[in-house]
Parts: structure tokens; C-alpha cells; sequence
């Protein structure tokens, strides 16, 4: 986002980054799908690494199931061939089950107890190898961190983290907090690009997007939706990032939302773009897409309003910089 009229028509790829899937000839099949269905410009090859549970202090980025450096790499080179500019976004899963959002410990350092400092240090070696990855393959982005929710407090760390990250990532550096806590993180000015999960009831965009406008103009920083989407399944246009929302699949729920989000969102010329969620590196069979309610809307009604979007916008932004 080097010029103030770039435009982000992005895709997540690669959810969950399970080890092996993406050294299959699927999965840079599966990319190549997107970017020519989509009409993408922009990816966020994503993945997980763990912790055991939310209070453990250890991330184990090298082990299975998260996937190797080699397959972290291939996949960056494969959507430079492909013309993508690149987000890589590495993130802490807890192997319990428990999301990332509740990961936490005491603000004041109890003996016996795991510590702030301690989980800080694993997080920030954690990103600190991926950091020297990104500067290595050349992505434009590095998302540091992925709805941390109540790590989001500690100010003093996250600045610490930043100031080692641009030690050796000389890209553009994100954080992707949470829906609806964009007003209240403390340090986006340590940031070059602030970044948010916007899935926000169908209903609802105007209020959110006022409340995120305030925060925008405050700091001056450039924003976009780091992850945005519905599922193809009925209810889910009210309720968007519940994933386990009980509903039949329907497709017509997925199109209307995302139609109605990029509408709401177009009024913004302050909402730089999106990065919807999500494209898997193992993509389901185009017949079996009308049974599919997950996010992905591979050969579904949402596919063409998302390529339609896209290119409507990177023509405007063609014609606005002759």
C-alpha cells in the first residue's frame, strides 16, 4: 500500500497451513483457481502454529501439524508467478480448541505462574522467523498478529515486537485485530497499515463503519478488512462469524451479504480493500458446491460478485492514476 490509491481485492489462502497439503499439485491448483476466478490482486497465505492451551507459554512453529519453511516459501513463489502481491500472516492456534482471542495471563508477574514475558518471547521468536521469510521471498505485507484479543492490552510488548520485526522485514507491517475492537487498540501508530476482521452483522455497516472512521482519522493510517465474509449457509448474513451456526447451505445468503458489505463499504474512501475469508489449499469439487457452506465461495453465486467487485475497482483505481 505504497500510494494512497491502492486498492486491496484480497483473498486469505491456505487455512489452516496443515503440513503436506501444501506441497500437493492441488494446492497451487487450488491458487491458481483463485486468482483466475477472483480476480484477485492481493493474497494473505495464512497458517496456524500452536500452543497447547491458552496459558502455555511455548508456540511450536517448526513442528507438524503447521507446514514447513519449504512449503511456506513455495507457496509465496507461486503467487508472485501468478502476479499477487503477498500478505504472509502466520498465526498462533491453541491445540485445545480454545481461540487465540483468549490467550492470557496476569498483568503482574505471580512465581509459579506463566508470565506475559514468557509467552512474549516465544511469540516474538515466532513471527521473527517468518519476518526473515518474508524479507527473504519479497511480500509487500507481514501481518503480525491475528484477533489477539487480550494480548491487545499489552502496549508495551507489542511495541517491542514491532521495533524487532522491522529489524530485519523491511515490507509493510499489519495487525489484524478482532471485529469491533478497532477503537481499542492503543499502539496502531506503530503500524504501517491498521487492519481489521469485519464480520459484522449485514445490518449493521454503517454503525460499525462510523465507529471504525473515527479511529482511521485518528491516527492517519491507511485501513482494510484483513478478513471479511459470510458462509454460504442460512442465518449466516446476521451472524457472520459464527462458523458453527446451525442453517441450510444456501449460496444466495453469501452473495447478498458480500454484495451488500462491498455497497456499504464503497461509501468509505477510507476502506482500502479486503482480504476475504477463505480459499483452502484443498479445494472441494466444483459439483460438490451447492452442498458446501463454508466461506470459500469457489463456484458459487458469491464468486462472481466478488470478481465483479474486484475488477470494477482495479479499473477505477487504472483510470484514476493516468
Amino acid at each position: 500500500m505504497s500510494r494512497p490509491d491502492d486498492f486491496i481485492g484480497g483473498m486469505t489462502w491456505g487455512w489452516t497451513g496443515v503440513r503436506g497439503t501444501w506441497a500437493k499439485p492441488e494446492a497451487m491448483q487450488s491458487m491458481e483457481l483463485m486468482a483466475d476466478r477472483l480476480k484477485v490482486n492481493w493474497t494473505a497465505i495464512t497458517f496456524a502454529a500452536y500452543q497447547a492451551h491458552p496459558q502455555a507459554t511455548t508456540i511450536h512453529y517448526q513442528e507438524e501439524p503447521t507446514v514447513t519453511d519449504e512449503e511456506v516459501r513455495n507457496a509465496i513463489y507461486k503467487a508472485k508467478q501468478l502476479g499477487l502481491n503477498v500478505c504472509l500472516k502466520p498465526v498462533v492456534n491453541c491445540a485445545d480448541g480454545t481461540w487465540r482471542a483468549h490467550i492470557n495471563f496476569f498483568d503482574h508477574d505471580v512465581p509459579c505462574e506463566p508470565k506475559w514475558s514468557e509467552w512474549f518471547a516465544s511469540y516474538t521468536a515466532f513471527i521473527l522467523h517468518y519476518a526473515a521469510i518474508a524479507e527473504e521471498t519479497g511480500c509487500e505485507m507481514l501481518c503480525i498478529g491475528c484477533e489477539m484479543v487480550q494480548t491487545d492490552r499489552r502496549e508495551t510488548e507489542w511495541r517491542m515486537l514491532i521495533d524487532h520485526v522491522r529489524a530485519v522485514y523491511s515490507g509493510t507491517i499489519t495487525y489484524n485485530c478482532d471485529k469491533y475492537q478497532e477503537d481499542r487498540v492503543s499502539w496502531w501508530d506503530a503500524v504501517d497499515v491498521i487492519s481489521a476482521s469485519g464480520y459484522y452483522p449485514i445490518g449493521d455497516w454503517d454503525r460499525q463503519l462510523d465507529r471504525i472512521e473515527a479511529v482511521v482519522k485518528k491516527h492517519g493510517k491507511p485501513f482494510f478488512f484483513m478478513e471479511a465474509g459470510c458462509p454460504s449457509r442460512q442465518g449466516s448474513e446476521h451472524l457472520p462469524n459464527d462458523w458453527n451456526l446451525a442453517g441450510a447451505p444456501d449460496a444466495s445468503v453469501q452473495r447478498l451479504y458480500l454484495e451488500t458489505m462491498f455497497e456499504r463499504c464503497d461509501k468509505r474512501e477510507w476502506v482500502r480493500g479486503f482480504m476475504l475469508w477463505d480459499w483452502p489449499a484443498i479445494m472441494y469439487a466444483e459439483n460438490e458446491a451447492s452442498a458446501n457452506d463454508d466461506y470459500c465461495m469457489y463456484a458459487k453465486s458469491g464468486e462472481a460478485a466478488v470478481a465483479n467487485y474486484y475488477s470494477q475497482k482495479v479499473k477505477e483505481r487504472e483510470t484514476s492514476t493516468r
